[in-house]
């Protein structure tokens, strides 16, 4: 018996790379799921561009306004939508407390380090790989968590160790973890799609 196919919503404020594997690989049949939504807070973001070519309807909300309306616009944009999964792929936005609570432990984000090391307020992009580097650890990471409210908090759902090379820089670095997420974040969902990882009650 086939397991019930996962109903995912994206959230994206700029390109999208890893919502675009995932699009990719639901095409190819590579992954059990189906793109519900697309919803971004940039109306030029490169991910909706690819989200409409490939038949994904979007939404965009604004930054600016009331907070708690949004929050609300957002949850019920998902619902609506049918979605049971949320995926932010470079959503630069802090989520609210409806949408959270709806969706507690089934809004997956992809953070470029190890977690609770190198996470945290502040701790994204470039500035997790030149925190990383400067401490002098052997290796960093990729870590997919449950977003709650807190950054880079959640129960970790998946990690891939990345080991630093000599004379690696913070550029170096960034460039080969951020190849290797889109491909991660699309073999964790297979995982989770084929029942073989369970996400947290």
């Amino acid at each position: 018996m086939s397991s019930p196919l996962l109903k995912l919503g994206f959230l994206a404020s700029r390109n999208g790379s890893s919502m675009r594997a995932m699009l990719e690989a639901i095409k190819a049949g590579e992954l059990l799921a189906e793109p519900r939504l697309v919803v971004s807070n940039n109306k030029t973001a490169g991910a909706l561009e690819f989200a409409t070519a490939c038949g994904v309807p979007t939404l965009v909300f604004p930054t600016q306004g009331d907070p708690d309306a949004a929050d609300a616009r957002l949850c019920e944009a998902m619902e609506a939508a049918g979605v049971d999964l949320i995926i932010a792929s470079g959503y630069l936005r802090r989520l609210g407390p409806k949408t959270l609570g709806r969706y507690r432990n089934r809004v997956l984000n992809i953070h470029p380090g190890a977690l609770p090391a190198f996470g945290g307020e502040g701790m994204y992009g470039r500035r997790v790989h030149e925190a990383v580097i400067a401490a002098g650890v052997a290796e960093s990471g990729v870590t997919i968590h449950a977003v709650d409210e807190i950054y880079d908090h959640g129960p970790v759902i998946a990690r891939r160790s990345v080991p630093l090379q000599p004379g690696e820089t913070a550029e170096s670095l960034e460039a080969r973890v951020t190849a290797l997420e889109p491909a991660f974040f699309v073999e964790t969902l297979r995982q989770i799609a084929e029942g073989d990882l369970a996400l947290p009650a």
